[in-house]
């Protein structure tokens, strides 16, 4: 599922594409991922993309009111944002208008350049909704600090002292908006930090460097354009590379970067989750899962 630096590249390549250009009309195709789908065909056409910007693991697409004095066709005035969830498969992205629409596009946005913003989610599992001010306020009152903006002492005050293990705390949205399980390994294997070990087992110190190499693992993540593991694409239809430099997360049953130990695979959180069991030491009661038998006969 994407997570912070995939939706941020997303978000990025849609400022430079369509920021500034009105939405003509929309037409729909399966809407079960929508809201509401009437409000996407009725507020919609005549309003201007304003900003796009990024919420956690949420897109928001800023509409005007009435851009270039104009009220939008249905006569309502009021300000309001698209928020768009990619779920896991979901790709956002313009097209020409004759260009072929692929099977899974679900939302065509017709753009007064005479492109297309296309929706495409072949399992569905994403969320589109408009929104106007107030109920977009309380969508989002419950997520929590952004990783690359909170700061060393709200970091530590959200993670010390919680009895939830550290991996679950940092994949609570309500703690930190916008991280997955890719860059919670990652940033874990970094700190040298166990993903089962308690909140409350971690140090100042500690949490001072997992804020660190988060925000860092984050930054990298972002400039080289996101994790494609498996579906995800940036704005202009290509995949990330951050994945190349994933030094924990999938890479059960090969050696550790740093000690060339075994990078192991147990469950936290109800996750899968990859850590170096010399790295970052197991809290007592933690057992990995058994490394599957063609791993074990690769590596020895």
């Amino acid at each position: 599922m994407p997570e912070l630096p995939e939706v941020e590249t997303v978000a990025r390549g849609l400022r430079r594409t369509i920021l500034g250009r009105r939405i003509v009309s929309v037409t729909l195709g399966k809407t079960d991922f929508i809201d509401d789908p009437v409000a996407l065909e009725q507020h919609l056409p005549g309003r201007q993309i304003e900003a796009v910007d990024r919420y956690g693991k949420f897109m928001l697409l800023r509409l005007s009111a009435a851009g270039a004095g104009r009220i939008p066709a249905n006569g309502d005035a009021t300000p309001a944002s698209l928020l768009v969830h990619l779920g896991m498969t979901g790709q956002i992205a313009p097209h020409a208008a004759a260009e072929h629409r692929e099977k899974h596009t679900h939302v065509c946005m017709l753009l007064d350049d005479g492109r297309e913003l296309r929706y495409t989610d072949a399992r569905r599992f994403g969320r589109i909704a408009y929104l106007t001010e107030t109920p977009l306020a309380q969508e989002l009152l419950g997520l929590g600090a952004d990783p690359l903006e909170v700061s060393r002492e709200e970091f530590a005050s959200r993670i010390c002292g919680r009895r939830a293990r550290i991996k679950a705390l940092l994949l609570d949205q309500r703690v930190l908006r916008g991280v997955g399980n890719i860059y919670a390994d990652e940033s874990l294997w970094r700190a040298k930090v166990h993903p089962a070990r308690l909140g409350a087992q971690l140090s100042m110190q500690q949490a001072g460097t997992l804020r660190r190499v988060l925000q860092e693992i984050l930054e990298k993540a972002i400039v080289m354009r996101g994790s494609s593991i498996s579906d995800f694409l940036d704005a202009d239809g290509e995949p990330g590379d951050y994945q190349r430099r994933h030094r924990a997360y999938g890479r059960e049953g090969k050696a550790c970067h740093r000690c060339k130990s075994v990078i192991r695979r147990g469950i936290v959180a109800g996750r899968s989750s990859y850590f170096c069991p010399k790295c970052q030491r197991a809290p007592r009661g933690f057992a990995a899962l058994p490394l599957p038998k063609a791993k074990r006969k690769r590596d020895h």
